[in-house]
C-alpha cells in the first residue's frame, strides 16, 4: 500500500507517466547539478497541436484516450535515464540529462516525426495529431526552475505560431521570442486595464466632401478606443490591439466600447449634438463569431430607442466575409432596432462586389491603400469612382479613408463620394471633448 501511494503521488493517474510535481523535483535536481558540476541538459515542452479538435468533436473520454495511447508510442524514444511526463492537459514534458543540444535534437524530431505521423481513430472518426516542441538547454548559466519552465514554454508557443509540428530552440537573443514575451506582457497589462476599466474613448469626426450640403447628412463620429497607462498618459491602439486581436481579447475591448458607448449616448441624449449625429464602433472578426456578443449589444441598447438609432457599428470586409452567416445575422437583427452598418476597408478583398449584395449596410468605407495616392494613380481614381458609383445605385453612400489633402478631397466631391475622414481633417480626440466644446465649430 505504501509503495502505491508514492506511485500515485509521482505519477500521472491518466497515463503512468511521471506527473509534473515529480517532473519539476528532477528538473530542479538536473539545475543543481549543471550549477555544481557544469554539466548539459535537455528541458523539452511539447504541446499537441489539434487536440482541442479531438474532444470538441468527440468528447473528452476520446481526447483522455489519446492520452493514453500516446504515452506508450513516446517512451521508447527516449533514453532509459531521460524523464517523460505529463504536466497537464496535453502537454508534456522531456528531461534529456546529460544530452548536448545535437543528441538532444535527434530525439525531439523522433518525438515529433512519431506523434505527427500517428492516426487516432475514435468511434470511425480519424485525426491527424502533431505537436509544438520548444527546447531549452540547462547549463551552469541557467538561472532558475521558473526561468526554465517559462522559457521552455515560450519556446514552444513561438513553433506553434511558425506553423506548428515544429521545434524550436529557446535563445535569449531570439527575436521571435523577444515579440512573443512582449505580447504577453501586453496580455497582463490589457487583462489589467479591462479590470480596472483603465480605457478611454476618443473620436474623429467623418464629414461631408460637400460643405454645402451638409444639412440633410449626419453629423458622424467615428469611436475609437485608447488604453491609459499607470501615469495617465494615452497609449495608441496600435500598440495593442495587433496583440489582441492574436489572443482573442478583441471581444472584450468590443465590448468595453460598446458598453462605454452607450453610456455616453445616454447621458447626452438631451445635447444639442445629439440632433443629428451618427457614432461609429469597429467590431472585430473574433466578436461576431461570438454568439452571447450579440445579446451583448442587444442589451446595451435595448433600453432606449434613441440611442440604437445614434449607433452605427463598422465591420471590415474580410470579417463579413470570413463570418458571413453569423455577420448577416448580426447586421439583420440590430437594424431592426434602428443600427446602422457600415462595411469597413471595402476593396481590399477579393470579392468585394459579390459579397457587398449579401449585406444589408449603409455606408462603405472605401479602403485608405486606393485614397492615400489617389491624386497620382489614375487606376485608383477609376476603381475608388466604380465603387462610388455602384455604392450610390444600391443607395449606399460611400466615406473615404485616409484623405490627405485638399486636392484629394476636390476630388472626392468632383466624383460625388458622401464623406471623408482622414488627419488631414481631424485627428482623434477625447470624446468629453466633443460634448463640452462649443458646438458651433463643429466642422469648422
Amino acid at each position: 500500500l505504501s509503495d502505491q501511494l508514492q506511485f500515485q503521488a509521482r505519477h500521472d493517474s491518466l497515463t503512468s507517466l511521471i506527473n509534473r510535481r515529480e517532473f519539476e523535483r528532477r528538473l530542479e535536481n538536473a539545475l543543481e547539478d549543471s550549477k555544481a558540476d557544469h554539466t548539459n541538459h535537455l528541458l523539452c515542452y511539447l504541446d499537441l497541436d489539434q487536440f482541442k479538435v479531438v474532444n470538441d468533436t468527440c468528447g473528452h473520454s476520446a481526447g483522455d484516450e489519446l492520452l493514453k495511447q500516446l504515452a506508450p508510442l513516446l517512451k521508447p524514444l527516449i533514453r532509459d535515464h531521460d524523464v517523460l511526463a505529463r504536466l497537464g492537459g496535453d502537454e508534456f514534458g522531456v528531461l534529456l540529462e546529460n544530452c548536448s543540444l545535437e543528441k538532444g535534437l535527434e530525439v525531439t524530431n523522433r518525438l515529433l516525426e512519431a506523434i505527427k505521423s500517428y492516426r487516432f481513430i475514435w468511434k470511425k472518426n480519424a485525426f491527424d495529431v502533431g505537436v509544438s516542441i520548444g527546447v531549452v538547454e540547462i547549463n551552469q548559466h541557467s538561472t532558475n526552475f521558473n526561468e526554465l519552465m517559462i522559457a521552455a514554454d515560450s519556446a514552444c508557443y513561438v513553433a506553434k505560431d511558425l506553423g506548428r509540428n515544429q521545434i524550436h530552440i529557446y535563445r535569449d537573443d531570439d527575436q521571435a521570442l523577444v515579440k512573443r514575451q512582449g505580447e504577453m506582457q501586453w496580455i497582463q497589462r490589457l487583462n489589467k486595464s479591462l479590470s480596472n476599466d483603465d480605457f478611454e474613448l476618443y473620436y474623429q469626426p467623418i464629414v461631408p466632401t460637400d460643405p454645402n450640403n451638409t444639412s440633410n447628412r449626419p453629423l458622424i463620429y467615428e469611436l475609437l478606443i485608447r488604453m491609459k497607462s499607470d501615469d495617465g498618459t494615452i497609449i495608441p491602439p496600435m500598440a495593442f490591439i495587433p496583440t489582441a486581436e492574436r489572443y482573442n481579447l478583441a471581444p472584450q475591448l468590443d465590448r468595453w466600447v460598446v458598453n462605454a458607448a452607450s453610456k455616453y449616448l445616454k447621458q447626452y441624449t438631451d445635447h444639442p449634438i445629439m440632433g443629428n449625429s451618427l457614432f461609429t464602433i469597429n467590431l472585430s472578426g473574433q466578436s461576431l463569431s461570438d454568439h452571447s456578443f450579440l445579446d451583448f449589444v442587444i442589451d446595451c441598447i435595448s433600453e432606449d430607442y434613441e440611442c440604437a438609432h445614434k449607433i452605427c457599428f463598422e465591420i471590415t470586409e474580410t470579417a463579413a466575409i470570413a463570418n458571413l452567416t453569423s455577420a448577416t445575422i448580426f447586421i439583420n437583427t440590430l437594424r431592426g432596432m434602428g443600427c446602422k452598418f457600415a462595411l469597413d476597408d471595402f476593396g481590399s478583398g477579393l470579392s468585394s462586389y459579390s459579397y457587398l449584395k449579401s449585406l444589408n449596410v449603409d455606408y462603405i468605407k472605401i479602403d485608405g491603400s486606393f485614397i492615400s495616392n489617389i491624386q497620382q494613380d489614375k487606376l485608383n481614381q477609376a476603381f475608388v469612382t466604380s465603387i462610388n458609383q455602384i455604392a450610390d445605385i444600391m443607395g449606399i453612400e460611400t466615406i473615404a479613408e485616409f484623405v490627405d489633402s485638399q486636392q484629394t478631397a476636390d476630388f472626392l466631391h468632383q466624383i460625388k463620394v458622401a464623406y471623408m475622414q482622414g488627419y488631414w481633417i481631424a485627428e482623434p480626440e477625447s470624446l468629453t471633448h466633443l460634448f463640452t466644446e462649443d458646438t458651433d465649430k463643429q466642422f469648422a
